[in-house]
């Protein structure tokens, strides 16, 4: 397709903008990998019988990936970061599509390491294609629409699975190659009916790691170590524990996104309203707590729609997590954000590749205390959120910096 400038492409057709095809790829991924997330734990316990171990070292795999991210910057040498961000998606869709023709943990491992190379992949260009294409001033309302979407997408691709999935007694394979499918059509729509957007400032095509970035690293690395045991053993325990079918635990994840929908334009609005350090405060004292009650769940043997509703709780503030994303626009270098995105998602993953299988030990002895260590990770990250400075800006990234005037 023909190249043309960013104000080119916001004089188009609305539904051709820049702004419309971050949503259309905001709404791709979420179906393959929501789908995938929602029936993973179900298909390998039935199918493989995993127990948290084998979890562990599948989650850990999936990671690889993603602390690998930097190898985008060398894919970035001869590819488009839009056409990388279409070739990532029409990858994680095919390998999704396939995931139920590996029914062992040998297969379970490879399909998921390649599924897991197009997540990780559109995730590091969609992020600098986002901070690229989208005006300063309105990114975190946008970004926020762009939350709002991925997570109707996730939506529908869960009312589809609980209403279908009991009535219809559907099939892992049939599931799996729908929803893989759907994100590969999309996908090729982005291809062909898009211009390729060019932005106005040239990104570097080389490693990037600046002194100054040095609180959005850490801010990172511990979101990446953090995250990783609400995805792995949150959803994890509802089956194991309270024995959730693929419908009951798809319910669950769909109230989950029907709350993020409704949330996340809200959550754009007020981080432009307080900023970015007091978004992250209230994030990370509210997961600091969830945390916790999750290791009550053990502790004091609370009962499946308490852990359900710390489910959800603990995904809405996960959502605030853009907040990083607009911190980051405003002391970056322009020409840094495309090579700082794939150095922030290997960041983001060093813990993500080794935390999960060694915690899947841990987990046989005590699940609460892999709650009670999330826990601990929260308050360092709240101890982190409190260095940045109410208006951050280049020059200004952290409150020992000396603001400009």
């Amino acid at each position: 397709m023909r190249e043309i400038t960013l104000a080119e492409g916001y004089a188009l057709p609305r539904w051709r903008r820049p702004d419309a095809l971050l949503y259309l790829m905001a709404a791709a991924m979420p179906i393959s990998f929501a789908t995938w997330s929602a029936l993973l734990n179900n298909f390998v316990i039935e199918t493989a019988g995993f127990t948290g171990r084998e979890i562990g070292w599948l989650q850990s795999v999936r990671e690889v990936p993603g602390f690998l991210a930097i190898g985008v910057i060398v894919l970035l040498w001869v590819l488009r970061e839009q056409v990388l961000a279409v070739l990532a998606l029409l990858l994680l869709g095919a390998a999704t599509a396939v995931t139920a023709m590996f029914p062992h943990f040998g297969g379970m491992l490879f399909v998921t390491l390649l599924s897991s190379i197009g997540f990780h992949y559109f995730e590091t260009v969609n992020q600098s294609l986002q901070l690229q294409w989208i005006d300063r001033k309105h990114a975190p309302q946008t970004i926020g629409r762009i939350v709002a979407i991925g997570s109707g997408a996730s939506l529908a691709a869960y009312a589809v699975l609980v209403l279908t999935w009991k009535t219809f007694n559907l099939s892992y394979g049939f599931v799996y190659g729908v929803s893989g499918g759907a994100t590969i059509v999309m996908a090729l729509a982005a291809a062909l009916l898009y211009p390729q957007f060019q932005a106005p400032e040239p990104q570097l095509k080389t490693f990037v790691l600046r002194r100054r970035y040095w609180l959005y690293y850490a801010l990172q690395m511990m979101a990446g170590a953090r995250r990783q045991i609400f995805v792995v053993f949150a959803a994890f325990m509802m089956v194991e524990r309270f024995g959730f079918r693929v419908d009951e635990i798809t319910a669950l994840f769909l109230i989950n996104y029907a709350a993020n929908m409704l949330a996340a334009p809200w959550m754009g609005r007020a981080v432009g309203r307080w900023g970015e350090r007091r978004a992250l405060i209230v994030e990370y004292i509210g997961l600091t707590f969830v945390f916790l009650a999750y290791g009550g769940v053990y502790w004091f043997g609370w009962s499946a729609t308490v852990a359900g509703a710390l489910y959800v709780i603990d995904h809405l503030f996960f959502a605030l997590a853009f907040s990083q994303k607009t911190y980051f626009q405003k002391i970056a270098d322009p020409g840094d954000i495309a090579p700082t995105a794939a150095v922030a998602f290997t960041i983001n993953h060093i813990a993500a590749v080794f935390l999960p299988a060694v915690l899947g030990y841990l987990w046989l002895v005590s699940p609460a205390a892999v709650f009670g260590l999330a826990a601990g990770m929260a308050l360092v990250s709240l101890g982190l959120s409190l260095l940045i400075p109410r208006h951050p800006d280049k020059g200004y990234e952290t409150i020992f910096a000396r603001p400009r005037h």
